[in-house]
């Protein structure tokens, strides 16, 4: 299990880019080893500091598997990077991951904390008809992940899971939970150290009565 590619980019002008005008989806791969600080990776930029900016979204991971998945879908080359995510690993069940569970990379240790959630800026960076739905309905998100141990890390890192919770939900399954599942999102409340994020979902999912 280890990372094949290390992608940052800044925040470039685009009409395309909804209503912000603004977005930092394209990621170019770099080769040098990368400072992780608790927003992220030196050198990567958050647009949409509003829906993107939590710390708990610091670092995006995908899996070069799933590429390969959706290049058979697409019928079109996929390079790493394209889907906006700061790691591109091999190996890792990266969809499969436990909300909470702890990868060593490099020096950095990081903590799975939620699904890449498609919104119009991703639908109009792929350009494929009814990407949103596609990409929901495929269930290979990737996964959000927060910095919990600062450190630095670079291509052909291992990637080494740590710890894993004894009661949590995949990555896979906590997607779920964000489109309605609300036993799933019952049990992701139940996770102590679940991300902030998910009390807000969790009213839309479950009502407004949930404390």
């Amino acid at each position: 299990m280890r990372v094949i590619s290390v992608n940052v980019g800044q925040a470039v002008k685009a009409e395309w880019a909804g209503k912000l005008g603004w977005t930092a989806i394209g990621k170019t791969p770099v080769t040098h080893r990368v400072p992780v600080h608790d927003n992220g990776l030196a050198g990567d930029e958050r647009a949409d500091k509003h829906n993107h900016g939590a710390s708990s979204q610091a670092v995006y991971s995908y899996a070069r598997e799933d590429y390969d998945w959706w290049e058979r879908q697409l019928g079109r080359e996929l390079p790493d990077g394209r889907f906006g995510e700061n790691l591109t690993t091999s190996g890792v069940d990266v969809n499969g991951a436990l909300l909470g569970e702890r990868w060593r990379v490099g020096t950095t240790l990081l903590e799975v904390t939620s699904p890449r959630v498609p919104c119009v800026v991703f639908r109009n960076w792929m350009d494929e008809t009814g990407w949103i739905k596609r990409f929901t309905q495929a269930g290979r998100p990737g996964a959000y992940l927060r910095v919990v141990e600062l450190g630095e890390l670079g291509v052909g890192d291992a990637v080494e899971i740590v710890s894993r919770p004894a009661d949590s939900v995949t990555v896979a399954e906590s997607f779920q939970a964000y489109h309605g599942d609300k036993e799933l999102m019952r049990r992701i409340l139940a996770i102590p150290s679940h991300a902030a994020g998910w009390d807000k979902v969790a009213v839309r999912v479950l009502g407004a009565g949930v404390s």
